[in-house]
């Protein structure tokens, strides 16, 4: 199938970082017909150097005709500054029938891909599986639940019967009895419909909160639906690798989606990358899967007015002391925080969390929630668990965590494992990723496969954190594999390899 590539990029652009770009965005099976850009641009030495080196015609556009062609994602940044909304996708569509990959940002240069004929049928990726055409050119971008990665993968699914599990991060030996009996005693109360109160001011004192700014809430899945439907942002910013359900619960409520890839290997946070015109942006803290703690100081940075900053907080309390959450912070605007009994406590079948935020959002958000959204017991799970008994338990299960951590990164065969990791799982990356899984699970280990995350690959997988015992005999397992490997070496697969996604920035 043949495909014209829209590109987009700044003055002084080289060749190689344009071809790069654009072999990161073909999809498989993908023929340049032509790159296509703004006439401006046309004439880059870059840029002509770059279609020349593989034969493709370069065709430039006037501004007036790209401002013409309706896309699913313009900008009035860039329309002030080249008199367009839009280069990459609007000069793709000019050359061909049907966006297959929006506008993708790799460094310093944007390009989009449109099928020249054919339309989805004859070159199909996950975009267009999820989107609709309106008016023969334009993509609803907020079609898309699963855009290239599976968003709906979890690590339940990488469990079977028989398998040790490495792939959920529930701490091990939970619920604890004494918090199984309160689940006991509050079956006694199921006849009666759920009050709420009990539990969202408990929450509130735990965080020095006013009741009115809790929201208790079905897990924390529920809390990204409920801001969904909530809210209508203009330019929504999730920040990858993270924990999926934020972006599929907007994705799911009609929303454009733009990507921020952070930076291998050290996945840090650089609030300067987040766009200024931004008035949702969605990040974890500590990040799944990456376990990266960004500095409290680098997220509240990302708050201002008329943006809502939504940070995932299911982790928080895997950290001693969670010296970075921003869970009692009143003073930054828009600040929503999502925290979870999921993983310290072992409710993951409860589906107990909370959402923390300006009094205004929290009440939005409640109006989106259906009447009675907790069962009696997750209410009394929810006021059992902020008791400062509670919280003290679970500081010292953090404590705890931090020393199997250690453990378990010493255990493991050097050179695997990515970034810094600081909550109750691990990443690696391994050669051979997808095979090293298959073999582990033959020797009965379940780990998370990492290529269902935004940004990352099947070289990756996310380990979780156990006593050392039994991190020591997986390491051992995963030290054997690697080095039956080394007889037969299976390529790595690279971040760029992947498909290219909507709006992802590098």
């Amino acid at each position: 199938m043949d495909v014209t590539v829209g590109v987009g990029a700044v003055a002084g652009v080289s060749a190689d970082e344009v071809l790069a770009a654009v072999d990161a965005a073909l999809p498989a099976g993908a023929r340049v017909a032509a790159l296509a850009t703004l006439d401006t641009r046309a004439a880059e030495p870059g840029l002509a150097a770059a279609a020349a080196a593989r034969g493709w015609p370069l065709t430039g556009h006037p501004a007036v005709l790209l401002a013409a062609v309706p896309v699913p994602t313009p900008s009035a940044r860039v329309a002030a500054a080249v008199g367009t909304p839009s280069v990459a996708e609007a000069a793709a569509l000019l050359g061909g029938d049907l966006l297959v990959v929006p506008k993708t940002a790799h460094g310093r240069v944007t390009v989009a891909v449109s099928a020249v004929d054919g339309g989805p049928e004859a070159l199909r990726t996950p975009w267009t599986d999820g989107l609709h055409e309106t008016g023969g050119r334009h993509l609803d971008a907020g079609g898309a639940r699963r855009a290239t990665v599976d968003l709906d993968h979890h690590g339940d699914l990488d469990l079977a019967p028989g398998l040790t599990d490495l792939a959920v991060n529930v701490r091990a030996g939970t619920p604890p009895p004494w918090l199984r009996e309160v689940l006991r005693r509050a079956l006694d109360d199921v006849a009666a419909y759920p009050d709420l109160r009990p539990a969202r001011a408990a929450v509130a004192a735990a965080h020095g909160r006013d009741p009115a700014e809790v929201l208790p809430t079905a897990g924390a899945a529920e809390a990204f639906v409920l801001l969904a439907r909530a809210l209508r942002p203009r330019r929504a910013v999730v920040v990858h690798p993270s924990f999926t359900e934020p972006e599929a619960a907007l994705r799911a409520a009609g929303h454009p989606v733009e990507r921020l890839l952070l930076e291998p290997p050290a996945y840090r946070l650089d609030p300067a990358a987040v766009p200024a015109d931004a008035d949702l942006v969605v990040l974890g803290n500590p990040t799944n899967p990456t376990s990266v703690l960004h500095p409290a100081d680098d997220v509240a940075a990302l708050a201002r007015p008329g943006r809502v900053l939504l940070v995932d907080e299911a982790f928080a309390d895997t950290v001693p002391g969670e010296p970075e959450s921003l869970a009692a912070r009143t003073d930054l605007p828009g600040l929503v925080v999502v925290r979870s009994l999921t993983k310290t406590w072992g409710l993951a079948g409860l589906r107990v969390g909370y959402a923390l935020g300006p009094r205004d959002l929290v009440a939005a958000m409640a109006e989106a929630q259906p009447h009675w959204p907790l069962s009696t017991p997750a209410i009394a799970a929810l006021a059992a668990c902020t008791t400062p008994a509670a919280r003290a338990e679970a500081d010292a299960a953090a404590r705890e965590l931090a020393r199997h951590r250690a453990a378990l990164l010493a255990a493991l065969p050097p050179g695997l494992v990515v970034a810094g990791p600081r909550s109750s799982f691990v990443l690696l990356r391994v050669p051979g990723g997808e095979r090293v899984r298959a073999a582990l699970r033959g020797r009965g280990w379940a780990v998370r496969r990492g290529d269902t995350f935004p940004g990352l690959s099947p070289d990756h997988l996310r380990v979780a954190v156990r006593d050392p015992g039994t991190s020591r005999a997986f390491a051992a397992d995963l030290a054997a594999i690697l080095d039956d490997a080394e007889q037969s070496p299976v390529p790595t697969t690279t971040t760029s390899q992947q498909a290219a996604v909507p709006e992802e920035h590098r």
